[in-house]
């Protein structure tokens, strides 16, 4: 943004002698008083043409202060300050491994414990939109849902998406942190997060949660390990011969010892979600321990443009001169 300054502005003072100069050629050069004047160069001169040349011949002090002012002007100095900011962040690289398995149909979960994640990890998406977000989604094997991405939209669609049955049911906790990973292995984000969503107990996959983790660890990746379910039994919906919905108590299983583990070998830390208001806390708590970090510039130049004001009273004298010389066949 530009904006005006004078960087001598007590030189403006010197303005303050121009009204009384205009005062005193008003006063001095009255049209009548040309009248009275013997001018033998303008006498000589028919009526009309005589008229417009003491016109002009009358305009010449005036043009002479006007150049003064801008004179005065340009001495003030006058410049251009530009102040333009800048705001850099350094975002950071976030996966979502979210378990799909059937397990995560229990309803001790409003509705149940995957669209209560999905719909909490939608909100916490919206909080971050200076960071790349990818969505990696695991049952009995793991795929990715969506790489990262600073495009939200369509990582909210697909995650929106997600729901039991796609692929084979378990939970392979090891095959999920390690397709979050491979999103992550050309990352260049100073900060690198994964944060794991699972009811469960790590019952199938390739790779085993540990090494996963050792991985992560050994690529400055931190897992934030969440534990979906409350204490003890929750309501788990089944189909009965006649095809009718019901449900059942099951006990809630959540190997805690193993994402404690992975969360504290990767700097990360565990939660334990039981309800929908602990599962949104904890995402809070996530989104202000991975803060992306903003730095601000300001740069502040000058431009001096006291030469407009010059080159306008260089203009005025240059047609005052002319006028002396052309019109009224004066020296300067």
């Amino acid at each position: 943004m530009n904006n005006l300054i004078i960087q001598y502005p007590y030189v403006l003072l010197l303005l303050l002698i121009i009204p009384v100069l205009w005062w005193w050629n008003v006063k001095k050069r009255s049209y009548k008083k040309y009248n009275y004047i013997n001018w033998p160069h303008i006498n000589a001169i028919p009526l009309k043409t005589k008229n417009i040349r003491i016109i002009l011949f009358q305009l010449l002090p005036y043009l002479r202060l006007l150049a003064l002012t801008f004179i005065i002007i340009a001495m003030s100095r006058p410049q251009l300050k530009n102040v333009s900011s800048s705001v850099d962040h350094e975002g950071i690289d976030i996966v979502i491994a979210n378990d799909i398995s059937g397990s995560m149909l229990a309803q001790d979960f409003r509705p149940n414990r995957l669209e209560a994640a999905k719909n909490i990890a939608v909100e916490f998406i919206d909080k971050r939109p200076n960071d790349r977000i990818g969505l990696v989604a695991f049952s009995g094997s793991a795929y990715t849902a969506c790489p990262i991405t600073y495009d939200h939209e369509i990582l909210k669609y697909q995650l929106k998406q997600l729901k039991t049955g796609i692929i084979e049911d378990g939970t392979a906790i090891g095959d999920g942190l390690m397709i979050a990973i491979s999103r992550l292995e050309k990352s260049e984000a100073n900060s690198k997060v994964i944060i794991l969503l699972t009811d469960g107990v790590n019952n199938a996959g390739y790779v085993d949660p540990l090494t996963a983790a050792e991985i992560a660890q050994n690529m400055g990746i931190h897992i934030y390990a969440i534990g979906i379910g409350t204490i003890g039994k929750a309501p788990y919906p089944f189909q009965d011969p006649f095809g009718r919905i019901v449900y059942d108590y099951v006990d809630v299983m959540i190997d805690e010892d193993l994402l404690i583990n992975i969360a504290q070998s990767t700097d990360g830390k565990y939660f334990r979600a039981t309800d929908n208001e602990s599962l949104k806390k904890i995402f809070a708590e996530i989104d202000q321990l991975e803060k992306t970090r903003f730095h601000y510039s300001t740069i502040v130049s000058h431009k001096d443009i006291y030469y407009i004001p010059l080159f306008i009273a260089f203009i005025l004298l240059i047609f005052e001169g002319l006028i002396r010389w052309a019109i009224l066949k004066q020296r300067v």
